[in-house]
């Protein structure tokens, strides 16, 4: 018996990772060759590299998953058509189970998935995972970690996301034009409950620890606003609620920015007194911001100082990419009856055959 046919029971599913090529993957791949219970029937590797330059991924695939291992090439459009890629690569699997290349799945993860597939309905569409994410024990978190601490929290996170192949059809899976790892996860699930499926929370557990970023990786997260636009576009405002999203703070950031801007006109056209009060109220907002990302912090010298630079940058970019989103989405339509959606389809019941005597 080989260890995909462990048990004949047990729902099939494939694994669908996208990646750029971090040596993370490595250790993701590790732990669910090492893990007990089922293996994937599929193991789907998309290379999202944006110039490979014909360089093979670099990866190392674990020998009892090498024969169901396949690599295939993105688009490098990001990680929703990667997984679109992926998940239609896997073929007719029931289930696909996306995982990010930077996430080490628990060492019962595939009994614990098992579980999780075979308590779901037929109605369920997709079944979430518990994310973990260490933090140092020693002193307090910076804002980065912070950052990535609220993915443990996240509804409908797909860096551990099990999803089934047929709901996946029925939406037509990620939406694409959201380039980057956010927001994609809630406009799925959002747009499957609107169809009529359910989405359930899961058992298994997988660690997504906090990877290096360099000081400037705060200002470009930025870019999420003008997804934001995107999914008030297509969800209505009240999506913020249904996503249980936090709602961020650039109602502050347009005021911040906004009286930055007031206080260079004013200055340019000489009125002084107009132009001292705009940037007193650019300074405090400013100030404030920064204090609220310096205080829980372990306020290092060099935390202190990329939170005070960070944070005089960030409001500006937040409105522009906010201001960019409503440009680029200016057409979207809601979702509505216009996007054909199949529902959910209860199994057929087994036809009983009369026998004579």
């Amino acid at each position: 018996m080989t260890p995909y046919e462990e048990e004949t029971t047990a729902p099939a599913y494939a694994v669908v990772i996208p990646t750029i090529g971090r040596r993370s993957l490595n250790a993701c791949l590790r732990a669910l060759a090492d893990g007990s219970g089922p293996k994937p029937a599929q193991v789907v590797l998309v290379d999202d590299r944006r110039e490979n330059g014909g360089v093979p991924l670099p990866v190392v695939v674990p020998d009892v998953l090498r024969p169901v291992t396949t690599v295939v090439r993105g688009r490098s459009r990001g990680p929703a058509a990667a997984r679109n890629r992926g998940w239609r690569e896997a073929g007719p699997v029931p289930w696909a189970v996306f995982l990010d290349d930077d996430v080490v799945p628990g060492p019962t993860w595939a009994e614990d998935l098992t579980a999780d597939l075979a308590a779901a309905t037929y109605r369920t569409a997709a079944v979430t995972a518990r994310i973990m994410v260490p933090l140092p024990a020693d002193r307090r978190p910076t804002d980065w970690e912070r950052n990535t601490a609220g993915l443990a929290t996240a509804r409908w996170i797909t860096a551990d996301m099990a999803y089934r192949r047929e709901a996946l059809e029925a939406v037509g899976g990620f939406d694409e034009r959201f380039r980057r790892a956010f927001r994609e996860d809630a406009d799925l699930a959002l747009r499957v409950l609107a169809a009529g499926w359910t989405v359930h929370a899961g058992s298994r557990t997988t660690i997504h620890p906090v990877r290096r970023a360099d000081r400037m990786i705060s200002v470009r997260l930025q870019r999420g606003n003008a997804d934001d636009v995107l999914m008030n576009r297509r969800h209505g405002r009240n999506w913020w609620t249904r996503a249980d999203a936090p709602r961020g703070r650039l109602p502050r950031h347009l005021v911040v920015t906004g009286a930055a801007l007031t206080a260079l006109s004013c200055a340019v056209a000489g009125r002084r007194g107009a132009a001292a009060a705009c940037a007193a109220g650019w300074l405090a907002g400013t100030a404030e911001f920064a204090w609220a990302r310096i205080a829980p912090g372990p306020r290092t010298r060099d935390e202190v100082l990329t939170m005070a630079a960070t944070s005089v940058l960030i409001p500006p970019a937040a409105t522009w990419h906010w201001l960019r989103g409503h440009a680029k989405y200016r057409r979207a339509l809601p979702l509505g009856p216009h996007e054909a959606a199949a529902p959910p389809r209860a199994p057929r019941e087994p036809v009983q055959v009369r026998v004579g005597p």
